[in-house]
Order: structure tokens, then sequence, then C-alpha cells
């Protein structure tokens, strides 16, 4: 006999939180386990970009304070483009020294300070990206990252996914069963993980490499995915 859990969440108006509690189920015949995944293309309406500005400068302090109106350009630009204060995000500041290697002495030869500053900004209307990307960079912008297209609302799309999942776990299931000599499947278990979309390719560009017409953004489209565990019990 094959034992199976099958995991519930019971409440009670005396218990605060709730507690887990398990219920045991047996299985008298075989027992297939099998892991499905399932995805759902979508047009994506969300957009994140990063930018960033670097500047150096002798001393920290003078680098810290170059850096700092360069990316009070960048980020006022940004606003004035429509994207509100909550889409704007720091992710990063760094500081660091610089050093030249001297061959003739073989000695590092300090050359001054390297501070950097990026954002992430998430855009709402994805039919501007390529205008925002090249708004950033004549506001200063020494670098950018993305574009990472997602969906901001993709229940409607993993119900579907898990869905399809359940369906294509049960008919595998009556696969192995039919050719094990069983007639149909119980269900005993399932258990779901939430499919990630793998990262998008990075765009990258240096400001002196701005081009003149706008910059061609295609959003495609995006997956959002289930990965469902099942376990069937095989049944006459």
């Amino acid at each position: 006999m094959h034992r199976f859990v099958l995991p519930f969440l019971a409440a009670s108006a005396l218990a605060a939180p709730a507690a887990a509690a398990e219920i045991q189920i047996a299985a008298t015949g075989p027992v297939v386990e099998l892991t499905v995944n399932e995805s759902v293309e979508a047009a994506p309406d969300i957009v994140n970009v990063g930018a960033g500005v670097t500047s150096q400068a002798r001393t920290a302090v003078e680098a810290m304070r170059a850096n700092a109106t360069a990316m009070t350009a960048v980020i006022e630009r940004i606003k004035a483009l429509g994207v509100p204060e909550r889409d704007i995000q720091t992710i990063g500041i760094n500081l660091g020294a610089m050093y030249d290697y001297n061959q003739q002495t073989q000695r590092q030869v300090f050359r001054g300070y390297q501070a950097s500053n990026r954002v992430s900004v998430k855009l709402r209307d994805i039919q501007r990206t390529g205008e925002v990307l090249d708004a950033l960079v004549a506001a200063g912008a020494t670098d950018l990252s993305g574009p990472d297209w997602s969906i901001d609302d993709d229940t409607a799309a993993r119900a579907q996914a898990r869905r399809q999942a359940m369906e294509t776990a049960r008919a595998q299931a009556l696969e192995y069963a039919r050719g094990a000599g069983f007639s149909g499947v119980r269900l005993l278990q399932v258990s779901e993980t939430i499919a990630r979309q793998p990262p998008m390719p990075m765009l990258q560009m240096a400001r002196a490499e701005a081009a003149d017409a706008s910059t061609p953004v295609q959003p495609g489209m995006v997956q959002a995915g289930v990965t469902v565990t099942v376990a069937y019990e095989m049944t006459q």
C-alpha cells in the first residue's frame, strides 16, 4: 500500500494563526508522479528600463557632486516625460578609486575616483519605450539597460496555463495507467511552482553612440507559466 499526503490549511476562530494539517490518503494501486510545465504567451503592457550616470573626478567629493548633478538632470527628464515618482527607483550608487598600471615601475598609479548612480524606470505606456530611451541619453545618461517586458496582471494568463497543465498531467497519467493495464486514475496530490520568465537580453548603449533616429523597440510577446507536480493512483 502506498500512502500520500494531501496538504490543506485548517483555520479556527479560536486558533491564531491558522495551522496546517495533513490528510493521509491511502493508495491501493500503483502511483504515477508527473511534473508538467505549461506557459501562455501574452502581449506585455509593462516595460522596465535602467538608466545610469558615471562621473569621474580627482577627489571622491568632486566625483559624487558631479554625479549628483548629472543624475538629477536625468531624473527630472524622466519626470518630465510623465513617469510618476513611484515608478522611478534608485537601484545602485557606487563610488570607487581608479588606478592605472605603470608598466615601467610595475605599480598601481592612483588617478581619481569614479561615482555611478542607476535608476530603474517602469513605463506603463510601452509604445514610448524608444522615445524614453533616447530622451534619457540626451539628458545625460551614460548607459542604459533593458528593456525588460512583463505583464502588469498575469492572473488570467497563469490561470490558463494552470488549466492546460492539469489537462496535460491527467492525459499523461492515463497513458501510463492504460499502458500498465489499468482503466483510470485518481488524483492524490497537486503542488505548483510559478515559472519565472528568463532574463531578457540587455540593451546597452553609450551616449556618444546615440543615433538621430528614434531607437527601434519591439515588445514581442512574454510568457506566463506554471510548473505543476501531480500524483495519480492507477485505478481499475
